[in-house]
């Protein structure tokens, strides 16, 4: 009897020791799928997050007016006609006669008015205001913007801008030195605007609109519209070119194109992108795509530096000469460096970014000399991506 229960004992044991062997390959599974998963979804982004919706967009709107109330800082009427004219007009829409009248103050500006429309702004909600000195006022400190229309392009006014302006900056002068902090004669008055007019779009009586890519791209194209074909069951979106996928609505779907958007803009696609290297020569700035590739080349890169000294001397005449001149006599000094630490480093086929990256770092190469052999490299063929010139 006691043999009988060791046996089935051991069996039990047996059993339960597989039974958690194989609990440990399903969780050891479930962990690796989990963070291949997670791998996949970090490199994706939001539809809404690539595109933009047709129709969808900003205005801009823009507008000439009077800052007054400053503190002498305004424009010179001699020198800013225009000021003087505005002020001029602007009285007589008040009732105030001074045409032909000698006008000295400064404390009025003439400015810019500028502002952006959101799209779907309804009328009378505010809007932020930007002020730009248009004369030579010093500053916009204290001042107070008189009530200015803001025209769209299509010479309509969509807002009425007032308010006092707010700067982030000053100028203060005496007589020997002067002090200006950021820009004294550009401002902003916040929700300074009123919309009186609205863009007259209705996006929710449309059957189809276009989602413009923001990076134009033939393989991310398809992707959107793969995912949300896949997404929908139906066959409701179609990459029309690299730049955008048109969405229509379905006969039988119960809501809206705005209810369309609203349920797609949320998946997740995986965008591309063709292999680039974006320079700056004004600035020094390189940025290289992740899919740049170097076929096998080498690169030498030297230092060449031309010294020029001058060193003027004065010639004069010996004392109490009967005839002389003093003269400026020439001196240039010429040295030329050239660097002997010249290393060639050699880049195999198929060198991926961070290889580049390294290469470039151990020749021990600034920034512009990094541009100027990128772009030495593209001209040989062996740089297998788009250089673009900011």
């Amino acid at each position: 009897m006691t043999k009988n229960k060791l046996i089935a004992t051991n069996t039990a044991f047996s059993t339960l020791k597989s039974f958690l062997k194989l609990l440990g390959v399903f969780v050891l599974f479930a962990l690796i799928s989990l963070s291949s998963m997670t791998g996949a979804e970090a490199k994706t982004s939001r539809i809404k997050d690539i595109v933009n919706i047709e129709g969808v967009r900003d205005n801009q709107l823009v507008g000439y007016g009077l800052v007054v109330g400053l503190n002498g800082t305004g424009d010179s009427l001699n020198n800013s006609p225009f000021t003087e004219q505005s002020l001029i007009a602007m009285l007589e829409r008040l009732g105030v006669n001074v045409r032909g009248q000698n006008l000295n103050t400064g404390n009025v500006a003439a400015v810019m008015v500028t502002a952006t429309l959101p799209p779907f702004t309804n009328q009378g909600s505010h809007i932020d205001v930007n002020i730009s000195a248009l004369g030579d006022a010093s500053s916009l400190l204290g001042g107070t913007l008189l009530v200015t229309p803001l025209l769209a392009a299509d010479g309509e006014v969509y807002a009425v801008a007032q308010g006092e302006v707010s700067i982030s900056g000053f100028s203060v002068q005496g007589d020997a030195a002067s002090v200006t902090q950021n820009i004294p004669t550009s401002g902003r008055i916040a929700e300074g605007g009123i919309v009186e007019r609205e863009i007259q779009f209705r996006l929710e009586d449309l059957q189809s609109v276009r989602l413009a890519l923001k990076n134009p791209d033939f393989t991310t194209a398809r992707r959107i519209s793969q995912a949300i074909n896949g997404f929908t069951s139906a066959s409701l979106a179609k990459a029309e070119n690299s730049a955008s996928v048109v969405l229509s609505r379905p006969a039988n779907y119960d809501g809206s194109i705005v209810d369309l958007i609203t349920d797609i803009e949320q998946l997740p696609v995986q965008p591309d992108q063709p292999a680039r290297v974006v320079i700056s020569e004004r600035s020094g700035v390189i940025v290289i795509g992740a899919d740049v590739r170097v076929s096998s080349v080498a690169i030498a890169q030297g230092n060449l530096t031309v010294r020029v000294t001058e060193t003027p001397q004065v010639s004069q005449a010996n004392p109490f000469a009967e005839q002389g001149e003093t003269i400026v006599v020439p001196r240039s000094d010429l040295e030329v460096n050239q660097s002997p630490d010249v290393r060639l480093a050699m880049l195999e086929t198929g060198v991926t970014l961070q290889d580049l990256v390294t290469g470039l770092n151990s020749l021990g190469m600034q920034p512009r000399d990094i541009i100027t052999i990128l772009q030495a490299v593209k001209a040989a063929g062996a740089l297998q991506a788009e250089i673009e010139v900011m």
